[in-house]
């Protein structure tokens, strides 16, 4: 089981996430499609799912999934600043932490430790 499963195929920042999770010992599984997310979360649960709301594979569809069955497996999404009514239909969807892509990033190693102490 992951610590963290990330959803998202922007491949740069993959690599980002994954040297980040890597120097501070926590595990991340990629999966860019919402199948291949059902299956990272069907057993064991991650501490942490983080959404690419611009991913090109129904990243919207990908949030209600993982709130579908009501297990609570804490959710963060980041977008680009300016797409607020993204930002609003991922809240909808059940992700209350959206967040500018920018944040995120700056916090990056911060958001991905939550994983790791809550283990």
């Amino acid at each position: 089981m992951a610590d963290v499963v990330a959803f998202m195929d922007d491949l740069f920042f993959q690599a980002k996430i994954l040297e980040t999770a890597k120097q501070i010992g926590v595990d991340v599984h990629m999966c860019s499609a919402p199948d291949a997310l059902d299956a990272e979360i069907a057993g064991a649960l991650p501490k942490l799912v983080v959404v690419d709301l611009n991913a090109r594979s129904s990243p919207l569809e990908a949030i209600a999934r993982v709130r579908a069955d009501g297990r609570e497996i804490p959710l963060v999404a980041f977008l680009s600043h300016v797409q607020v009514d993204l930002a609003e239909s991922a809240r909808a969807a059940g992700c209350r932490d959206v967040m500018p892509r920018s944040k995120f990033t700056q916090n990056m190693a911060t958001i991905l430790a939550r994983a790791k102490s809550e283990s």
